[in-house]
């Protein structure tokens, strides 16, 4: 792991911003790409791209520090500003709200722009995630033995930290009740680059398809929601409800306005992409 790629003097590049900062210049240029094939001013992406990154970053804070209230109430500065610590599900939440309310403003067409962004934001965000593996930010799953395991004694979040409230984890490979920063897990954030860079595929061919304005952004919930649903099972986060994570009950309320989504969208509308 390396979550600091170079430091030059004050100067640091972090892994973690580095390639969160890759993720939105990719989406940005699919963003524009398509944009333009659907008869849009090309500057509309550059605009998009600037809404997401400003309400995605500040949305994935803001849901971080609710998650994380009562470290955020010992030391508000620190986890306000801290370089880490963003939730996914906050910024899409926000940049959504955000892009919605520019797009009335302007009058264009929100489920046009969100079509648009869908295959662009599939991959961006599979991008980011080889941020959340080279930082080691607490992202990783479950101890396996697999040949692919890896090692996240070097990230931010290191097991020794990550399992304390695992006791099952820690019952199994603890010394002196402490697992060891070199237990191998499962790498989740590359197996989510690989799941949201297959998904990128499907929607990247399906964005031709002449489907109503909004389908393919419903689609883009319920193939998310899924691989999301999926991946919680071997990662770390911490059982709330029903023996699912919170990512997981989300995901569940993802898919369900994914499929209410097609169901209310139909076929009305249908126009040639």
């Amino acid at each position: 792991m390396c979550p600091r790629l170079v430091q030059l003097g004050p100067l640091t590049i972090y892994s973690y911003g580095l390639m969160l900062g890759i993720g939105f210049i990719v989406a940005s240029i699919l963003v524009t790409r398509e944009l333009i094939r659907k008869g849009f001013d090309p500057n509309l992406g550059n605009t998009i791209t600037l809404l997401a990154v400003v309400f995605g970053i500040a949305g994935a804070k803001l849901l971080y520090l609710v998650e994380s209230w009562w470290e955020f109430v010992q030391d508000p500065i620190g986890m306000t500003f801290s370089p880490g610590g963003l939730t996914w599900y906050g910024g899409f939440v926000l940049a959504t709200l955000a892009i919605m309310v520019y797009a009335q403003k302007k009058k264009i067409p929100f489920f046009k722009i969100c079509d648009a962004a869908t295959p662009g934001l599939m991959l961006g965000y599979g991008v980011a995630r080889i941020g959340c593996h080279l930082s080691g930010d607490g992202d990783y799953g479950m101890p396996t033995s697999l040949p692919w395991a890896a090692v996240y004694s070097k990230g931010t979040y290191p097991p020794s930290v990550a399992f304390r409230d695992f006791p099952d984890v820690v019952a199994k490979y603890g010394v002196n009740g402490v697992v060891p920063d070199t237990l191998p897990v499962h790498p989740t954030p590359v197996y989510e680059f690989l799941l949201a860079s297959a998904l990128f595929a499907i929607l990247w061919r399906l964005r031709r398809n002449n489907y109503p304005d909004g389908r393919l952004f419903m689609l883009y919930f319920m193939f998310f929601g899924a691989a999301r649903f999926a991946i919680e099972f071997i990662r770390i986060n911490p059982r709330i409800l029903f023996g699912l994570s919170e990512a997981q009950l989300l995901s569940v309320a993802m898919i369900a306005v994914g499929a209410w989504g097609i169901r209310f969208l139909g076929n009305r509308g249908a126009q040639a992409a």
